[in-house]
Formats: C-alpha cells, structure tokens, sequence
C-alpha cells in the first residue's frame, strides 16, 4: 500500500495571493548546464488578500539551484524545500533579488528552461516558470516582465523573449545580448525564451487601425520554406478575428518558433508562440493534407490567444476552459469558413466523441471546470477543450450570432487585463440580455454544463396524427453517475429540429428563412407539438450537433435511410449513415437485406454530382472499432475487429464497379494545391482506394487491385497521396506492404517527421505480428523515447490499435506499461498521457477486463511514480472499489 499519495488542490480553498509583482525582470546567462538566472522582481502586500498582513512570502521554485536571496540590496534569512522559498518578516513594499542556476541540457521534462536540437527553449504552461526561478507560479500573478538573455554568439545567433526588442548589442569572450520588453501585462506560464541557431521566415501585415504588424516564423536551418503555409494561416487569421470578433494584435512584432521536442501542440506565450515542429512546417512532399489542416487551426488556435487567454487570462487553472474552450471554438470557427463548415463540424464531432465521450464516461471523467486535481497537467483534456467549446457553441445557439457578438465583446472589454473566472464569461452574456427576459431566461442553468460531467442521453419518442396533421415529440434526459457526483441534474439542451418526408425533403411549416426550430430541453420530460404537418414525417434532430449529448430516436430503420438518403443537414445525413453502419457492424448475424440497402444508399451518396468530395469521404469512413466500443456492453475487441472487417469487405464485393470507376475518374492534379476542395478530392480518392482493398482475398480477380494500391504509392506525388497507398496496402500484408514500407524509410529516412509517420503506419497496422513488429520498432536506432512525438508516433499509435493492444494474452497492455514506467523517469507528463487506454477497464469483457485491471496494478506498484501517472491510475483502480461499494 502507497503512503506518498498526494493531497488534491481544492477550488474551494482558493484565494487571491498574499502579494503582487508587478514588474518583473530577469537576466539570463545561457549555458547548456549551469545557466544563471537572476531574477529582480518589485513586490507588494496585496490589498485583496484577507491574511497578507503578517503573512510570509513563499515563491514557487523546483530543480533550482539557489546562489543568493537579498531585498532592497541585503542578504536576507529564508528557508527552502524541495519546491518553495520561504522568507518572513518582509516589508509591505520591497524588491526582491535572487540568483539560481538551472541545467536546460539534462532537463528532459521538457518543462521550465530546457534544450532541444542545441537549441534553448521554454514551456512554462503549467507550472513549468517555477523551474527557471523562484515565483509566484500561479496564472492569477500578473507582471509586466523586461528580460535580458545573455549567450555566446556561436550556435545562437538568435535570442527571443517575449513583447518588443529594445536592444541588443555584443559582448566581450564572442558574446553578444538582447534586451526585450512586454508592455503587457501577464502571468508567468506565458513568459518565453528561445536562443540557437535557426532560419528565419519573415513577412509582415497591416491591420485593421493601419498599423504594420512584422511576422517573423523560426525554424530549423534549410526548413524556411516549409513555414510558408504557417505564414500565410497566421496571415489569414489575423484577419479573420478582426473582421469576427473586433480583436486586433497588439505588438509591433509577432513571432513563431518551431520545436522537435515539446510535450504539447503548441504555446501561446504572448508575442512568441512555440511550436512543435509537426504541426508547423509543411510541404507536398512531407505532409499529408490532415497536416496542413491541423497546422491552419493550430496557428489560429494560438494566435487567438491573444485575447481569449493572455489579455483575458484565468484567475486559477480551474478555469482552464475559460481560455481553451473559447479558444477551441474560435479556431474552429476559422476552420469551418476556411474548409466548409459542413466537413468542419462532421470531423470536430468526430473528434469529440473519439476522445471526450469516453472520457465523460469512464473512472477519469471530470467537469468542465473540474472541483480539483493532483497534477493541473492532467486535466489538458478533450473535456476542458472539445467539450468547452461545445459549451460555447451551445451560448451562441441560444442568444443568437448578433447577441453572442455583443457578449464576447463586453467579456473583453470588462476582463482585459485580469485574470478572470467562468462567473465573469456568463456574466457578460447576462449583461447585454439585460434587456431581453426571454433570452435571460434561456441562459439559466448553464453553468451546470461546466459544474456537471457526464454525458447527457437524450431520448425522442414521436406519435403522428395523420387526421389533425401533428407530430407530437416527447423528449427525455438522463446522465449517468460518474466519479463524485452521483446525483445529476437536468441541464438546458438546444436541439434543432426539422421534419422531413419519407424520401429525406423537407416538410416546412417554420418561417422561409429558416430550416429548423430551436426546441430547448430543460427538464427531465418534456413535449414538443408540431403542426401542420402534411405527410408521414421523418425527424431530424439534433441538427447541427446543436449540442453534445448521445441522442436516441424511436424510430424505423426506414426513418434514418431517408436521412441517409437525402437530409438537407450534411451533419445528420452524415450521422444517419453511421448510425446504420453501427447497427450493422453490432449485429451478431449479419442481415444482407441491410447490408445490401446501406450500399445502395452510399453507391447514390457517392454518384451525387451536387455533394462535396471531402463529404463523400467522411461518410465513407466507417465508426471506428472505438467508436462501436462506446455502443457495446461488455466491450469484446475481437468481435468487434472481425465484424467491421467483415462490414468492410462486404461493401467493397458490392461496390467494387463503382468504387474502381469513381477512383479512375478523380485524376490526380499536376500541381498540389492545399485548398479545401483539392484535399476533398484527394481524401475521396484515397477513401476510394481503402475501401477497395478491404475485400482482398488473395484470389487472382484482386490482383489488379492490388498492383493499382501500390503504383498509387509508388507514383505519389504528395504525401497524402503515399500514405493513402500504404493504408490501402495493409489491406494485403505480405510483400507489396512490406516492399512499400521499405521504400519509404529509404525514402524519408532523414525527416525526422516523416519518419514519425513510418512508426505511426506500422504501429496502427491491424495485424497480429504488430505487437512483435512494434517491440522490435522500440529498439530500432531511429526510435528515441525522450522525442515525444516519436514515442507517441510508436506507443500511443499502438494503443490506438484496438484489435491488436487488446489481444487476449494481455502482451499490449505489458508492452504499454514497460513504456509508461520508463518514460514517467524523466518526462510524467507524457507519460500520464497512456493511463488513459487502460482505464476504461470495467466495460470489458473477459479477459481483458482483468488483465487491463492487473495492468494498472502494476503501474500503481511501482517504487518510483511522478503524481502525474499516479493520479490517473489510482482514479482509474478507485472507480473499482466504488462502484463495488454503491
């Protein structure tokens, strides 16, 4: 039995800082392991605080090497610990001096001030700035920071910090500095700092005032031109947030770095974002369409930053989705007119119940603003970010586009510069609705969506009067228990609705510019009547994904056909099909009648002129054996892997004709282009050629087959293009796979990032020698477990990998551990990242359900664990015990 369990951070017990820093400054003397960080920092008494009076000054400090404390210039009596500095008796007002020293090169948390590539660089969100002095660690100390970075001119030419370079000049002993300013202010977890050798793309824009913003973009040297696209996303975004929500930059500089090793995407420090490589450098060559998808939405992520997080911070890491859930719906605005907003909202749903629904159900479900935590860094989960935005989505639905525009307004215009709660964003939404009863009233309740986890199940029975022409709906909400919280409350869910006839057109009995109602759910029950309704309606719910919940029809199969077939809402008409295809792939007798009628539906779906190609992609793409887990009690792996394979190749048998024409119909272009429509057409075509294969039998007749996947590999122009013919190919195994393979490490062996793809494909392979294949990866000299994204590109694609991580004998659950426990030595925060597949252990069936179990027993067991890795095991074992007590 452990007795080093940690004690939990409360909300409850929160209050504001004894002190105030209101100017900090720092001076930085770079070595790579005896870097010397003195810190100047004007401190005060806060007025705000109740016990600051007579209360001691404790600064945050961790891995430190202390050389001197003084105030107002004499050396003063303090104590430490492992992770504060203590000094009592300070005056109300002073300037405190101190001097560490910090080791960047054996830092390999990634955390604080560290190396990557000979380059130095920080990641300070969460608590990372304790790591590079002793500090008032925490988001709701707010300073104005003036930094000087000092370092010989060899190998780092370059040195940044945050806000505006003041100055900057040489040094005797080769040695030169740079002095730089932020006029704003900020909390510590955004402060920056970056020095090596790196190329440089640079571009600059005006905005809306007319004032001239520089854009400088950092790479490693020779990668210049793969920051192209980044520029012009960061370009584009500048824009569109002054043209969507009024908000203009307010530096004169504005720069971007990028980063091989980094624990997360990316980072907002103010006026100098940092990047992980991966999701900023791109070319045709080297990066799927899905890459420079996700690089557009990253950088717009970041850059909105600027005011829904840095001029509008949180006051405390509880009110984490006050920044990231804003900022997730921001940039998935940006995205949705970029791509289309109908392929946008099908994958941002996607995503959503890949990763948050399983969470929101499972031991390590936790609010929106979750009561407390261990380790903060736990909690950058899909719940605080896909799921806050939803929230916000939700606000928007309810008031109105015009009113949410006034709301978010008023939110910055209130809150810049503070640190500001969940209270204070609903605030201003109540605040421009002063004037509108109704909409004040539609606004009740919720902050319970942010207060409550789990996720709401939403049932629709429905009765039709032919003779009166009414539809009567009865609606109903239940959300399970989860860890906490037992008892649930009902919450307010806007659900769109439309009425559609048998053949999926529409019934229109609402007003010509609209095509749907907004009926909001309050209670537990609750009845809709709709009238005039001419002919046997067909119900379109949820329209939109107007909220997220898991939404039940009573209904025929007919009903969904024809949403399948024809709903004017692309998201429902995509839902409808996946619905179908679940029931099928849950079945444990397969019916050919179904079978027969969903590939009709999608032969039509496919031959429609009038449909976006990147949408008859998304339908193409089958629920994954995850996403059929979530509809299964007790979830059996092995079924599930073996019907949707069998689904799979049943749809190719049928469709073969039609799949192989439209293939050769969509010609490959000459030139790339990274445009939506380009990449619709691309991901259509490869979709195409995926479902192809999966009727592979060996036979002689899919030779022809099989030799069109490998010249589509083997005559790639782009990398979309060279991965799609290697998916399509794990279809076959053997030696075209393997032939395939070999070709691209010879390839791309010296990119680092396209060689993360290479153990990412082979990690992913539903194949029963992956686990072998996978260990044997592990050794390899190309594999590094201190890079995360290689070691994610391996362990975490891996256990992706449902039919394989979940085999019978246990060996993927062994193999996740081995790698957990050793990377949790020098990195827990990656490391607590894959508790995550194992937790869900007590929705299995035997015997994986015990050998998961067992698995999380030996991770527990181990001598040595960070809290990160901790917290997540020991809430996952612990659901057990209270679920054997309730």
């Amino acid at each position: 039995m452990r007795t080093d369990t940690p004690q939990p951070i409360q909300l409850s017990d929160y209050k504001a800082p004894d002190f105030l820093i209101p100017a900090t400054e720092l001076d930085v003397d770079l070595a790579p392991e005896a870097t010397r960080v003195r810190a100047r920092l004007t401190i005060t008494r806060n007025p705000a605080s109740l016990g600051a009076a007579n209360a001691p000054l404790v600064l945050m400090g961790e891995r430190l090497k202390l050389i001197s404390v003084a105030i107002n210039g004499q050396p003063v009596e303090y104590t430490t610990t492992d992770e504060t500095l203590t000094i009592a008796n300070v005056p109300d007002s002073f300037t405190l001096e101190t001097e560490v020293e910090i080791n960047p090169l054996n830092n390999k948390t990634l955390e604080g001030l560290y190396m990557s590539s000979g380059r130095y660089c920080t990641q300070c969100e969460a608590e990372g700035f304790r790591k590079i002095t002793y500090y008032l660690d925490r988001p709701d100390s707010l300073s104005k920071y003036r930094v000087r970075i000092e370092a010989p001119k060899a190998g780092f030419p370059h040195l940044l910090s945050n806000g505006n370079l003041l100055e900057k000049g040489d040094l005797p002993e080769d040695k030169h500095y740079a002095l730089w300013e932020d006029p704003f202010f900020k909390p510590c977890y955004l402060f920056a700092l970056v020095a090596g050798e790196l190329d440089v793309l640079e571009d600059s824009t005006a905005t809306a005032s007319g004032r001239t913003v520089e854009l400088k973009i950092y790479v490693d040297t020779g990668m210049r031109d793969r920051a192209a696209y980044a520029m012009d996303a960061l370009k584009r975004s500048m824009k569109w947030d002054e043209e969507v929500y009024g908000r203009e930059y307010d530096l004169d500089l504005f720069m971007i770095v990028a980063v091989r090793d980094f624990n997360f995407g990316a980072m907002e420090n103010k006026g100098l974002n940092v990047f992980n490589a991966s999701l900023l450098l791109a070319d045709p060559t080297t990066a799927t369409d899905q890459d420079y998808e996700r690089i557009e939405s990253v950088i717009a992520h970041e850059y909105f930053h600027n005011w829904s997080g840095n001029r509008v911070t949180c006051r405390d890491w509880f009110q984490l989705c006050l920044k990231e859930g804003l900022t997730v719906f921001r940039d998935q605005g940006f995205s949705a007119d970029q791509r289309g907003h109908a392929v946008a909202r099908i994958k941002d749903v996607r995503a959503l119940r890949a990763r948050q629904f399983p969470e929101d159900s499972g031991p390590l479900a936790h609010p929106v603003r979750p009561s407390s935590y261990v380790k903060i860094d736990n909690f950058y989960t899909a719940t605080i970010y896909e799921k806050g935005a939803e929230i916000v989505g939700m606000l928007k639905t309810i008031v109105g586009p015009a009113v949410y525009r006034q709301a978010l307004d008023h939110y910055f215009a209130t809150n810049d510069g503070t640190a500001a709660t969940l209270e204070d964003f609903l605030a201003s939404f109540h605040a421009v609705t002063a004037g509108n009863p109704q909409l004040r009233a539609d606004l009740t309740g919720m902050m319970d969506w942010y207060t409550q986890a789990g996720t709401p199940q939403v049932r629709i029975s429905q009765h039709y009067d032919a003779a009166a022409k009414t539809l009567t709906l009865n609606f109903a909400q239940a959300t399970a228990p989860t860890p906490g919280q037992p008892e649930k409350k009902p919450l307010p869910i806007p659900i769109r609705l439309a009425v559609l006839d048998e053949n999926g057109a529409p019934q229109s009995p609402f007003d010509a510019d609209q095509d749907s109602w907004l009926f909001t759910l309050r209670g537990v029950q609750e009845e809709m009547v709709i009238r005039n309704i001419e002919k046997p309606p067909v119900l379109s719910a949820l329209r939109h994904f107007s909220a997220p919940v898991t939404l039940h029809l009573d209904e025929p199969q007919s009903h969904a056909f024809a949403r399948f077939k024809g709903d004017s809402d692309p998201f429902n008409r995509w839902e409808a099909a996946q619905g179908l295809a679940r029931a099928i792939m849950l079945d444990e007798i397969p019916d050919d009648n179904l079978i027969d009628a969903f590939a009709q539906a999608l032969e039509a779906t496919l031959l429609d002129a009038s449909l976006d190609n990147a949408f008859k992609a998304l339908i193409m793409g089958l629920p994954t054996e995850a996403d059929l887990a979530q509809s299964q009690s007790p979830i059996d792996p092995a079924f599930l892997h073996s019907n949707r394979k069998r689904f799979k190749a049943a749809l190719s048998l049928r469709l073969h004709d039609t799949l192989t024409g439209l293939y050769k119909s969509l010609a490959t272009a000459e030139t790339f282009s990274p445009d939506a429509a380009s990449a619709g057409q691309r991901a259509l075509r490869n979709a195409l050629l995926d479902l192809m294969l999966a009727g592979h039998n060996r036979g002689a007749e899919n030779a022809a087959s099989v030799n069109l996947a490998f010249r589509h590999f083997e005559t790639a122009t782009n990398m979309t293009d060279m991965v799609g013919g290697l998916v399509a190919l794990m279809h076959v195994q053997d030696r075209p796979y393997k032939d395939a393979l070999d070709a691209f490490y010879a390839r791309f062996k010296n990119e680092p990032l396209v060689i993360d793809k290479w153990f990412a494909l082979q990690a992913g392979c539903p194949h029963p020698d992956t686990l072998a294949r996978v260990r044997k990866l592990s050794q390899h000299p190309d594999f590094d477990a201190k890079t995360p994204n290689r070691w994610r590109a391996l362990v975490q694609g891996f256990a992706n990998n449902q039919s394989v991580f979940h085999a019978p004998d246990g060996g993927g659950y062994a193999f996740l551990v081995e790698q957990i426990l050793a990377v949790d030595a020098f990195n827990p925060m990656t490391a607590a990242r894959l508790v995550e597949p194992l937790s869900r252990y007590r929705f299995y069936a035997q015997p994986y359900q015990e050998n998961m179990r067992q698995a999380l027993q030996m991770i527990t067991a181990a001598p040595k664990l960070s809290k990160n890795v901790l917290e997540l095991a020991t809430k996952a074992l612990a659901a057990e015990k209270s679920s054997e007590h309730s």
